[in-house]
């Protein structure tokens, strides 16, 4: 009888006492623009207790004892901020602060324990000290990923990541602001990411993971995914200039429409456009142009749900010199920057809507919701084998496609307390829908004549998707992320050379796990402990055929890392990883195409570091080593053709020296396998870029110069097999697109 009178008591005496406590709450936002501040870490100093803010900036703190209380706020690119606050007994006290931009140092980065899982302090750093000038740039934020252009600019880049030859696109999964940019059974291939719908001055952040352990990430997230965020309002309107070598010449122009008057109301809308046009480097000019333009709003409906709406469209055209075989270069039939079919090219547009709501409920229960829908236009002209099927016409190919997408993301998270234990409870739900008509491979003439049409037929393809996600921060240093996700595909193509037209469909599912540790010892070292499972799709054409057949192949992976500061001025983040896949993907030089092939492997090292040299000036470095290979392949063909071996980054970025800023940096590429047994090899490089600023408060006067010391070196590089014209017999070996000479632009911003 004495034990439950105890445990009565003892209760009550904790209910008593816990209800003469008070709550603290408040919202975190922006100094200049008055928008809420996201992730912005809180603490209460000398307790011992911290949070993060949610999506409206909001934080909370329950149970403390009435007192005086020093509270810490601490950004990446904004001023360390301490507010006082006193709490009192029974009472919510509720604060608002605002956080001023300042420059950053790495003195007040810390490795936080909360939400460990989605912690990026490399992206949030570099989207702060390196410039963005154009939209290649946005890619290589991420670090190790490369990339490639070898179809006169309008053309999605080559990406190279963690011994990848991703084409562009098959195994990473690209959105802006949570939008795919990926397409499914493409018209030119699996997953082809085009990027260039991104107006560059308008992003805001890149967020980013290696792998496949991200639970609300799902087709093409093997070798990882990133996320382009742009920005919700801009902090002055602004014209850009821009104009350079080989008649480049772009102009750019942000339009803040609603001001002052619309952030004391907790809105903000802006207006921009971008229009290029170059000539660039090569023997036959290639008349590119491409035009932007983008709007947004951002809104609160109440004070818990705010609206943001995202318009934009894109249009690009331009001529190509293509890729071209080394003989040709080395009997001098062509110069360097030369082409063997000159009448290649392409055009391509789309149309984006984005709809995003978020809604937090008064018990801190997030809900999202996203609507989405593209409309999409391709049409590409390429000669990969010149005379090699046609000795009379030549091998000229159209590829194109029109595409209508649309889909829906969204989830549901709430967060409780259970002892000490914080646990976050995600479940989502996502559809995306393609339509294509007319998707279309056929062999052409001077862009002008059709001679046959080798593929012709519509798609409709289905990915719908639901996943369960629970972060667990079992203790202050300790937290536990497990999650699972299924998607359900379904693929239907048209023929339209079938003669009676046919129309046949294929249906698959797949389950992907995720389970991520991460262990915090302090706040300058981190560890963790990533696994899951991932898939990329394939093309509705090659499953349909094959009933079903293949249509997900999964991978497999796994990193093991640390994210330290050995001292306070240097911030490391290093891993060992292993990737599996059941499937592989490999280019075809012949049919312009990439085919499925057999099971591989990858494991290799990453390291980036980030140093602060002094209060202006800071040095980064990447390095990625992989060794990637075929499983079951014959003796002497286990190589991955083009999959990179080693990479490295880095360089030095001057901020707020006065007037000036700037950086200096180095991309290089090791030799690399060109086929499978290595007998022809992709050459590397080392190239330099500079970028120079000088700022007053009302204009920046920007140069920008790649390729710095003029090196000669190849910018993207293919083993194929081809024919010239009067060639009895064809030749296999490196067919490449020139990378870039000595190119220099200057650009001038004013602000308003």
């Amino acid at each position: 009888m004495k034990s439950p009178f105890l445990a009565f008591f003892l209760l009550l005496i904790t209910r008593v006492a816990y209800a003469h406590l008070g709550t603290l709450t408040g919202t975190v936002v922006d100094g200049t623009t008055g928008l809420p501040l996201r992730s912005v870490t809180v603490q209460l100093v000398g307790l011992g207790k911290a949070t993060l803010t949610d999506e409206l900036g909001r934080y909370r703190f329950h149970g403390l004892v009435a007192s005086p209380y020093k509270v810490e706020f601490s950004h990446v690119g904004y001023g360390p901020f301490v507010q006082d606050v006193t709490v009192f007994d029974d009472q919510t006290t509720h604060v608002q602060t605002r956080l001023s931009t300042a420059p950053v140092t790495l003195n007040a980065v810390t490795v936080s324990a909360l939400k460990a899982h989605d912690q990026q302090l490399i992206s949030s750093l570099d989207i702060r000290l390196r410039p963005i000038t154009n939209s290649q740039e946005i890619l290589r934020m991420v670090p190790g990923l490369f990339i490639g252009q070898h179809a006169g600019g309008g053309k999605a880049e080559q990406i190279f990541l963690r011994g990848f030859d991703i084409d562009h696109g098959t195994d990473i999964r690209l959105t802006v602001d949570d939008m795919p940019v990926n397409m499914v059974s493409h018209a030119h291939g699996q997953g082809y990411a085009d990027l260039h719908f991104v107006i560059p001055e308008l992003v805001e952040a890149v967020d980013f993971k290696k792998g496949p352990y991200s639970t609300d990430k799902g087709n093409f997230t093997t070798a990882g995914w990133a996320n382009f965020r742009t920005r919700t309002t801009l902090d002055k309107s602004f014209v850009k200039l821009e104009g350079g070598q080989y008649g480049t010449f772009r102009a750019v122009a942000g339009l803040d429409l609603l001001g002052q008057a619309g952030r004391a109301k907790n809105q903000s809308a802006y207006l921009a456009s971008e229009y290029s046009y170059s000539d660039s480097y090569f023997e036959h000019p290639q008349n590119f142009k491409r035009f932007n333009i983008q709007g947004k709003y951002h809104g609160h409906l109440s004070p818990n749900t705010h609206l943001t709406l995202t318009g934009s469209t894109f249009w690009s055209k331009w001529n190509h010199s293509g890729q071209i075989p080394d003989r040709a270069v080395e009997s001098d039939l062509i110069g360097w920057f030369g082409s063997i079919d000159p009448s290649e090219g392409g055009e391509t547009s789309r149309t984006n809507v984005n709809a995003q709501l978020v809604t937090v409920t008064p018990r801190n229960h997030t809900i999202k919701n996203q609507f989405f829908y593209s409309n999409y236009n391709f049409e590409l002209y390429s000669n990969f084998t010149f005379f090699l099927n046609d000795s009379l016409n030549g091998d000229q190919i159209r590829q194109k496609e029109n595409r209508n997408l649309f889909g829906y993301n969204g989830s549901y998270s709430t967060q409780t307390a259970v002892g000490r234990s914080q646990w976050t409870t995600t479940l989502g739900a996502q559809y995306r829908q393609d339509l294509t008509r007319g998707t279309e491979l056929s062999h052409t003439r001077n862009r002008v004549e059709t001679l046959d049409r080798i593929q012709y037929g519509n798609i409709n393809e289905i990915n719908a998707a639901l996943y369960a996600d629970e972060l667990v921060q079992v203790t202050d240093r300790f937290s536990v992320n497990a999650g699972v996700r299924y998607d359900f595909f379904r693929s239907q193509y048209e023929d339209l050379r079938a003669a009676p037209v046919t129309v046949r469909h294929a249906t698959q599912g797949v389950l992907s796990p995720k389970l991520n540790l991460y262990y915090t010892a302090n706040p300058g070292l981190q560890l963790y402990l990533n696994t899951g499972r991932g898939f990329h799709s394939n093309d509705a054409r090659v499953v349909v055929p094959q009933n079903g057949r293949e249509i997900l192949p999964p991978a497999y992976g796994s990193d093991l890392g640390a994210i330290f500061k050995p001292f306070p001025k240097l911030l490391v983040n290093a891993a060992a990883w292993y990737l599996w896949l059941q499937q592989e993907f490999v280019y075809v030089g012949d049919e312009g195409v990439v085919e499925p092939s057999g099971k591989t492997r990858r494991f290799g090292f990453d390291l980036s570091m980030r140093y602060q040299l002094t209060p202006k000036l800071y040095a980064d470095l990447d390095l990625n080593t992989t060794r990637p290979r075929a499983i079951g392949a014959e003796a002497g063909q286990v190589y991955l053709p083009l999959a990179p071996t080693f990479t490295s980054v880095g360089g030095l970025s001057l901020q707020n020296a006065g007037p000036w800023s700037g950086s200096l940096r180095y991309r290089y590429l090791a030799n690399r396998p060109a086929n499978e047994d290595n007998s022809i090899v992709a050459k590397g490089y080392f190239v330099n870029d500079l970028q120079v600023n000088y700022s007053k408060r009302h204009y920046t006067l920007g140069l920008t110069v790649q390729n710095l010391f003029n090196v000669r070196w190849k910018e993207t590089q293919f083993a194929t097999e081809s024919r010239l014209q009067g060639e009895a017999e064809p030749v296999e070996e490196i067919h490449f697109t020139p990378g870039t000479p000595f190119f220099a632009r200057l650009s001038l911003t004013y602000f308003w």
